[in-house]
């Protein structure tokens, strides 16, 4: 292998240059709370909190925590809340964030039982296809989220309970001890993870995710324990706080829980002790991130890429100084472009900037670790500990080496078992190798540096070339007076598609033209890349995590050519 870039020219295929992580041994019986546990210092630490409401300023120690996951998970288990749940049984997770939503993981994962989290702003169609797909054995609500979100077909069939009840609130602040010694355990301080009624193993289904569904219908995604365990461990912590006392980390979390990327990094602070500050307010966007991050004095945030665009662009005014013991970003779950990037360094150099990769399907594929890789802006750092890949080409199938361009093929610990329900099958997303096939068009520098180019789906095919849209987005957004934009492909009959941009002007810049914008983008790229067609609009639509909706620009481009 070489030590440089990671590529095996036996093998054809690239090794992650990380040390190990220390994962268990495979055969050991161990679910992610009992590994999460195991690892707590003793006595617990009080010092300081495992969670805190941004918005109420409430919070939750760790021994508090462990003894509402026990007493939860015991209720849950003796069915005290109306159904007993066992090792198996699927959990669908409706509920807004607040403290007890990691209880609930927790206590779930506990037990055995499979936690299927689901956004509480979902439409009823998306949630009635969520428990077709899963199969849920309950649905944890609230008197909000069930009224509205859940299906009354579903609701009739599936037992519901009630997160903001009396009842569940009651069995979650005391419930009953049914282990030998438990009070007594945990007055102490002392972790005491809940035996479940079965062996639960890292091998065994552990969670549910759901693709985004931006290039077909959304699918479940089997995770497990083993999953949770190994994404958990990929990122490390900064070292200290900028300024004495206090926590030695406090993390940010700016993505939602119920998103993959926040599911995991939820259970990543309670297994390295870390204070985990979750944003309850369910409307304000990047703005409320930032308020939190700066009220709550956050050592790192793991945020979605408008978070750190509109700290690149100034938003809500706040600067360096408002962030004085900030010392990394990790930002995922949607590409951030270049020109965000190097606004973002450029105002606030003395915080790292770490990009990631990472999908509902493959987990934590590549990341940033150490400072100076930060300042790789156009890559998506280094394979993660444990992680192999290859770059297939899209036409021949041949593997290929350094600074080619192909299909991005991994294996690792985070990979998902399969999928479950529906239409899609395995075989579909996995060669005959065993490889999860993840459908982005990317290559290896030969410093191993990962970079994505695009989705093959949204490959834009002008005549004989290949275009990438996000190469466009980059290049529109170092244009004053654009707010944000995306790229998309147009039917053409004589040259088959063309790039056209949807855009967003600030306020301010409405004299901004289509001529403009593609003269100053022709300047920049080749031109088979030009852009070619400009639609101006009022806002791009996104996920939460950031992720471009290309597929209803697509809608938006198809009705408007109709009228």
């Amino acid at each position: 292998m070489d030590p440089q870039s990671g590529f095996c020219p036996s093998t054809r295929t690239f090794r992650s240059l990380r040390p190990p992580i220390p994962l268990p041994p495979e055969d050991a019986a161990v679910s992610f709370p009992s590994f999460a546990w195991s690892r707590l210092p003793s006595p617990l630490p009080a010092a300081h909190p495992a969670f805190v409401d941004a918005s109420t300023g409430a919070s939750l120690s760790f021994p508090a925590l462990l003894a509402r996951v026990r007493s939860l998970a015991a209720a849950l288990r003796g069915g005290a809340l109306g159904v007993a749940l066992a090792k198996g049984d699927v959990a669908l997770v409706l509920a807004p964030p607040s403290l007890d939503v990691p209880v609930l993981y927790l206590a779930l994962l506990s037990l055995g039982a499979v936690v299927s989290p689901l956004s509480p702003v979902s439409a009823p169609a998306d949630v009635a296809r969520a428990v077709a797909l899963c199969d849920p054995s309950v649905v944890f609500a609230t008197s909000a989220t069930v009224g509205s979100r859940l299906p009354a077909a579903a609701s009739g069939k599936v037992s519901v309970i009630l997160l903001d009840s009396p009842r569940f609130q009651s069995f979650l602040l005391h419930g009953h001890d049914d282990e030998p010694g438990a009070g007594a355990a945990a007055a102490a301080g002392v972790p005491v993870p809940t035996t479940p009624v079965e062996v639960v193993r890292q091998s065994d289904v552990a969670a549910i995710g759901y693709s985004s569904g931006t290039t077909g219908r959304t699918k479940a995604v089997a995770q497990s324990h083993s999953r949770l365990i190994a994404s958990a461990l990929q990122h490390r912590s900064p070292p200290t706080r900028r300024t004495p006392g206090g926590p030695a980390v406090v993390t940010l979390l700016g993505v939602p829980m119920f998103h993959s990327y926040g599911f995991h990094m939820l259970l990543r602070g309670v297994l390295m002790a870390e204070t985990t500050v979750v944003v309850t307010a369910t409307r304000g966007g990047a703005a409320a991130v930032l308020d939190a991050a700066s009220r709550c004095g956050a050592t790192q945030m793991f945020v979605a890429p408008p978070v750190v665009a509109a700290m690149a662009r100034g938003g809500g005014g706040v600067g360096p100084e408002g962030f004085p013991d900030l010392l990394r970003i990790v930002c995922g779950g949607a590409p951030l472009s270049t020109a965000a990037a190097s606004a973002f360094h450029e105002r606030f150099p003395d915080i790292e900037l770490f990009l990631a990769l990472g999908s509902t399907e493959g987990g934590v594929i590549s990341n940033m670790v150490y400072r100076e890789e930060s300042h790789r802006i156009r890559s998506a750092g280094r394979l993660c500990s444990g992680v192999e890949a290859k770059v297939v080409d899209i036409i021949s199938g041949e593997l290929l080496s350094t600074n080619e361009q192909g299909e991005l093929c991994i294996r690792g610990p985070s990979v998902m078992l399969g999928y479950v329900g529906g239409d899609e099958t395995s075989n579909q997303a996995f060669d005959s190798d065993g490889w999860l096939k993840t459908g982005d068009l990317c290559y290896f520098d030969e410093d191993g540096f990962l970079y994505v180019v695009d989705r093959l789906k949204d490959i834009i095919k002008y005549k004989a070339y290949q275009v990438a849209p996000t190469e466009l987005e980059d290049v529109l957004h170092l244009i004053p007076g654009i707010l944000d934009a995306a790229v998309i492909s147009y039917p053409d009959e004589e040259v088959g598609q063309i790039p056209m941009a949807f855009v967003v002007r600030q306020n301010g810049s409405k004299n901004l033209t289509e001529d403009q914008i593609m003269e100053f983008v022709a300047k920049q790229v080749a031109p088979y890349k030009k852009i070619r067609k400009v639609c101006f609009v009022d806002s791009i639509p996104r996920l939460p995590s950031g992720k471009l909706l290309r597929r209803e620009l697509h809608k938006h481009m198809t009705l408007n050519s109709r009228l």
